[in-house]
């Protein structure tokens, strides 16, 4: 599918995302332009916006819809590299370099116990210490004012880092700070979260389209 029946389909399926249409196109460019540059994607969250983190770096970081068999290039690399090189190049997929930094509960928790208020500021240092320019950050909050996230996203923006928020309909202070805001129809969390789930699945998609399309 082209990107425009990605975001068709996704619309008939729920509706209410049809308010966000050019939001998620948006977020998608966005992203495109960034795994197209070499960049990297760092997303964060908290609750169950961590859980849909980690969802989203697992379908970026392995075949989700699509095979994505390593090219020649790479499996002949593999190959030469060791005996055991075919072997690896036939079960490694292809991926797009994604992290999700509240599965790093080590530094997190480490972070917070040894910096005053750490709780609040433990994603901004792993952005400030993994980002780079041309990367993305994706924020998750379904309220929009969760204040770590927000943290984070300021300090992506001065690391010269893409942002990109994902909120509910009054998401407004993540929002209003980022470059891209995604914020569907809902305000209680767990109808937030519903809508969430099916935006990003949306933008896994179209990136998967995009660079590993033809391993269909």
């Amino acid at each position: 599918m082209n990107n425009n029946e990605r975001l068709n389909a996704l619309i008939m399926r729920y509706k209410e995302l049809g308010t966000c249409r050019e939001q998620i196109a948006a977020a998608y460019r966005a992203l495109e332009t960034t795994f197209a540059s070499g960049g990297k994607l760092l997303v964060a969250g908290n609750g169950g916006s961590n859980a849909d983190a980690d969802h989203i770096v697992g379908e970026l970081m392995k075949g989700f819809a699509l095979k994505r068999a390593l090219d020649k290039e790479c499996a002949l690399s593999l190959t030469r590299a060791h005996a055991r090189g075919v072997e690896i190049a036939g079960k490694l997929q292809g991926g797009l370099p994604a992290i999700s930094l509240g599965a790093q509960m080590a530094f997190v928790s480490a972070f917070t116990n040894d910096v005053k208020d750490g709780e609040d500021f433990a994603y901004a240092q792993q952005v400030w210490t993994y980002g780079r320019s041309g990367d993305a950050f994706l924020g998750i909050s379904t309220s929009g004012r969760s204040v770590n996230v927000i943290n984070a996203a300021i300090a992506a923006r001065a690391r010269g880092m893409t942002t990109i928020a994902l909120t509910g309909a009054k998401g407004r202070e993540l929002a209003d700070i980022c470059d891209v805001a995604v914020k569907v129809p809902a305000e209680e969390t767990y109808l937030v979260q519903e809508l969430h789930l099916p935006v990003y699945h949306c933008l896994c998609l179209m990136l998967e389209d995009r660079f590993f399309g033809g391993e269909r």
